[in-house]
């Protein structure tokens, strides 16, 4: 690393750490650093020509550009990742009999958690998967809850109340219906497959409407883009969008729209050395000032889902890179092995039964 990178690399981690402008003087008091103030500066302003750094308007001081952060991504991070990550996750991956949903629930709170960003999962996109169950379970007199399986294995599930008019035999009989004309269709063509079905649920069941209604937006949810976000108060915490009710907004609608983020996501520039998706700031609306890290993670069914942390341009990009590496890594492994021990396990059954 040469003197003009050292600068440069000092001058991001310090502006990350504390989202001020950084000068000559800040370097040599903090870094200690063995040059003089005008060796620095001359470094400082040709890092600036060159396109790395930027002048702000009410300081002397300078930050980092879009390509200054590129570079520091790309040529200037060291991987760190502590001990304390790996505990918390290990305690997740150790228990018994959890959901794909639930593991990656525990991790990207713990990411998030961590690096203090928010932590975004798009599932994997619906494209040909098939609907395989429809379960209902009472919950009480007056509520139900609606279990949704796909043949990869998303399960989604609705709570609604039901209308005393109805009751929750009626709702059965829904099911049933549902059931007979709903499984084996592509869960991109159950919605209008479900429209077209709502004569014959008027004639079949009392108080249709409702129930209808309830399954209805169940469908409308699982036909559509699968994201859930952690970590959303980790945003509203940086000083970047405490002190500008703009930037908030344009951030918080990106996460309100699952379609932009995974555009946004899909454009990312993907890092060699880690397989990870790297994209600081965008001329797009809403991104101009948001940096985001994602990863693929294999999930069972041959699918993968994506696990991003999403903040301000000025995120800890050394941080925040390493832990979703380590994590996506640990996930990966995790799955895999949880799939042989399956495979294992229908095997032994097969000879079992074979052997009788």
């Amino acid at each position: 690393m040469n003197r003009s990178e050292m600068i440069l690399k000092l001058i991001v981690e310090h502006f990350i750490k504390t989202a001020q402008p950084v000068g000559s003087k800040t370097l040599i008091e903090e870094y200690h650093l063995d040059y003089s103030s005008a060796t620095i500066r001359s470094e400082m302003n040709a890092l600036e020509k060159e396109g790395y750094l930027e002048k702000t308007h009410t300081s002397s001081g300078r930050v980092p550009s879009k390509k200054g952060y590129e570079y520091f991504v790309d040529k200037l991070r060291d991987e760190r990742v502590d001990s304390s990550i790996k505990f918390a996750l290990a305690k997740v991956l150790d228990q018994k009999a959890q959901s794909v949903e639930e593991v990656i629930k525990q991790s990207c709170e713990i990411l998030s958690n961590m690096t203090n960003l928010a932590s975004v999962v798009l599932g994997p996109k619906v494209n040909e998967e098939k609907l395989v169950s429809i379960q209902i379970i009472p919950i009480g007199t007056s509520t139900a809850t609606a279990v949704f399986v796909t043949d990869q294995g998303y399960v989604e599930n609705k709570t609604f109340m039901i209308d005393e008019k109805t009751g929750i035999e009626e709702v059965k009989k829904t099911v049933e219906l549902l059931n007979d004309r709903l499984l084996g269709t592509p869960i991109s063509e159950i919605v209008p497959k479900m429209e077209a079905m709502r004569p014959a649920l008027t004639d079949y069941v009392v108080g249709q409407d409702s129930i209808y209604q309830a399954f209805f937006q169940a469908f409308l949810k699982f036909a559509g883009e699968r994201m859930n976000l952690y970590g959303r108060q980790k945003l509203l915490d940086q000083p970047e969008y405490a002190d500008d009710a703009k930037k908030l907004r344009s951030l918080l609608s990106l996460l309100d729209d699952p379609k932009a983020l995974r555009s946004a996501l899909d454009e990312a520039k993907v890092d060699s050395s880690s397989d990870l998706s790297v994209k600081i700031g965008s001329k797009e609306k809403g991104l101009e000032d948001v940096g985001i890290v994602s990863a693929q993670v294999a999930i069972p069914g041959g699918q993968n889902a994506s696990i991003s942390l999403l903040g301000p341009k000025r995120m800890d990009y050394e941080k925040a890179m390493s832990l979703l590496s380590y994590v996506s890594g640990q996930l990966d492994e995790y799955f895999a092995n949880e799939k042989q021990k399956g495979a294992q396990k229908n095997n032994g059954g097969r000879k079992k039964r074979s052997s009788k």
